[in-house]
């Protein structure tokens, strides 16, 4: 998509209430850990319910982390990780979204933004469909997964395991349900 063929569009934002952004991790190698990030927002202009050629920015707190352990988002958000205090937004930007597959499933890419490191990534999308909710309010809901090696964004930290292998695997995967609101 070319960022320029839209000049007026539709502007959507993205309904916090209904929607999340999320992740998972491998925990000694066995287990997955979940985790959510509580606060974000997204800025999307589109030609009305076609996203197509959408402008599509998300901005995520990284302090907002909440895996269910205090103690362990505590030492998400210190300089082993996120290093929130020094960078305290994480931002995607779309630059493509190209159908791929069967209708309504599209490969979102863009730069993905963490402690000031950008990288290239891509996330599978499945457009939901469009709604009007009983307040009159348009809304349109996707799915996002896609997966990336944190390490890329310097998020480094780990521990051996004695039997071998890594106390947190380099993989995450992300997982998003997303449900926007016509602006």
């Amino acid at each position: 998509m070319e960022k320029a063929e839209i000049i007026a569009g539709t502007k959507w934002s993205i309904d916090p209430s209904h929607s999340e952004i999320g992740f998972r991790v491998k925990h000694l190698m066995i287990t997955n850990v979940k985790g959510v990030f509580k606060e974000f927002t997204a800025d999307i202009l589109a030609d009305d319910d076609d996203f197509t050629n959408a402008r599509v920015v998300v901005r995520i707190n990284p302090s907002s982390i909440d895996t269910g352990d205090t103690q362990r988002d505590a030492h998400l958000r210190s300089a082993d990780f996120f290093d929130a205090e020094n960078h305290p937004e994480i931002r995607f930007t779309a630059t493509s979204l190209e159908q791929s597959g069967h209708k309504g499933a599209f490969v979102m890419t863009g730069d993905l933004d963490i402690r000031g490191n950008s990288r290239k990534i891509s996330l599978d999308v499945i457009f939901e469909g469009l709604m009007k909710d009983p307040w009159g309010n348009r809304k349109a809901g996707f799915s996002v997964t896609g997966k990336i090696n944190r390490k890329d964004w310097g998020l480094n930290w780990n521990a051996a395991l004695e039997a071998g292998g890594m106390l947190v695997s380099d993989e995450v995967r992300i997982t998003c349900e997303v449900q926007l609101v016509m602006s």
